[in-house]
């Protein structure tokens, strides 16, 4: 049985219960779980205490509701989130930092709980850091494994024992919940762990002086990426990221005057001539360019060349940790997608949540004019600042 969604259906029944169940990506009511709910209710014989709804589930004796909603960029749109008694994320390793930072405070009703499940992926996710490496105050951390399931099967032990004898590091994830020290197939490992060891993911100060770009991946019923970076004496400053989904161009816009940059070149993929683009009607080049912004067109590369460039420009590349954050994130889990069953040996990338950063970060790297020659006094300002806890790296 469940032991979260069965736990949460007892205590219903027994009491009034208004329950968020959500998730970073929620399409419709089948990317949920309301049908795991429906079958623990089954299970439990507690078919006379819930009334199963299309989208809810609510009690059939008291005021129990349990509802269903994607975090990502919809916070703002769940109503009555702050009088929730629990929220209940599931898959909670995908969950973002900006998701974050808008659940927790969100979560206002007295005695209210926030509860967690997930499988560990890397140690840099957002729900790893917070709530393992930084576990808040009157919190519960509960680490389960093949161990703690009485009924644990022979055929799963054998298998176990196999992925122990043969790929340790394979085991010590599946098995035992260790964190990846990269997602499989990650297409961006080595230049992560680069930028990682260099200390080039850290604090970048946002220079007055020069024009901010950005790099933009376009989506409506997709998420709609976008990059800021300045070239300042040698280095790509990487210095913010934004990003949503459903939001209408001026939506972007206003964001965007409110981070109080001085914008240069907006840069946006051959698709931004289409028509229909962000739910306008037109394309977005001619938008931009009607708003005053100055705009220029990516030119198309194979994907695969593409991913190339960023290769190249890896190491020139100072991320803002925290600005960036979901944009690195999107980056670190961008991953190749499996061989096709014609046994065609080159492979995709996968289409999914990180392949929009990704996407946008390629474009950036196709676009981003070269950075001025190095200035060896920018070095010794640089290495002076390069720790987390010093002053911002120097423009």
């Amino acid at each position: 049985m469940g032991i979260r969604q069965g736990a949460l259906l007892i205590q219903g029944a027994q009491r009034d219960l208004r329950v968020l169940c959500a998730r970073e990506t929620q399409m419709s009511i089948a990317d949920s779980v309301h049908a795991l709910l429906e079958d623990q209710i089954a299970l439990l014989g507690l078919e006379e205490w819930y009334d199963i709804q299309k989208s809810t589930i609510l009690g059939r004796r008291n005021k129990t509701e349990f509802i269903f909603h994607g975090l990502k960029h919809n916070i703002g749109n769940i109503k009555s989130i702050e009088g929730c008694d629990v929220a209940w994320v599931e898959e909670a390793a995908k969950v973002s930092a900006d998701s974050w930072e808008k659940l927790i405070p969100s979560m206002r009703k007295p005695g209210s709980e926030i509860w967690l499940s997930w499988n560990p992926e890397l140690e840099t996710d957002a729900t790893h850091k917070r709530f393992i490496l930084n576990t808040p105050p009157d919190s519960v951390i509960v680490k389960m494994s093949w161990r703690d399931n009485p009924w644990f099967p022979e055929v799963l032990r054998i298998e176990k024992d196999h992925l122990e004898a043969t790929d340790k590091r394979a085991y010590m994830h599946v098995w035992e919940g260790e964190c990846k020290s990269a997602v499989e197939g990650a297409i961006y490992a080595e230049e992560i762990a680069q930028a990682e060891q260099e200390e080039r993911i850290g604090q970048v100060s946002y220079d007055r002086t020069k024009p901010v770009q950005t790099f933009w991946d376009i989506g409506y019923h997709d998420s709609t990426a976008i990059w800021f970076a300045q070239p300042v004496r040698g280095w790509y400053n990487v210095i913010d990221y934004l990003e949503n989904r459903g939001k209408p161009l001026e939506w972007y816009l206003i964001q965007m005057q409110q981070k109080g940059y001085l914008y240069g070149t907006h840069w946006i993929p051959w698709d931004g001539l289409r028509p229909q683009r962000l739910g306008s009607g037109r394309a977005i080049h001619e938008l931009l360019r009607e708003s005053g912004r100055a705009v220029e067109m990516v030119t198309a590369l194979p994907v695969t060349e593409g991913i190339n460039a960023a290769r190249t420009i890896f190491p020139q590349c100072r991320f803002d940790a925290v600005k960036c954050a979901d944009g690195l994130q999107g980056l670190r889990h961008y991953q190749w997608g499996p061989i096709a069953s014609s046994g065609a040996e080159r492979r995709a990338p996968l289409h999914d949540w990180a392949s929009h950063p990704a996407d946008a970060f390629r474009y950036m790297a196709t676009a981003i004019k070269e950075p001025e020659a190095p200035d060896p006094q920018s070095y010794r300002g640089f290495e002076s600042a390069r720790s987390y806890n010093e002053d911002s790296w120097m423009a």
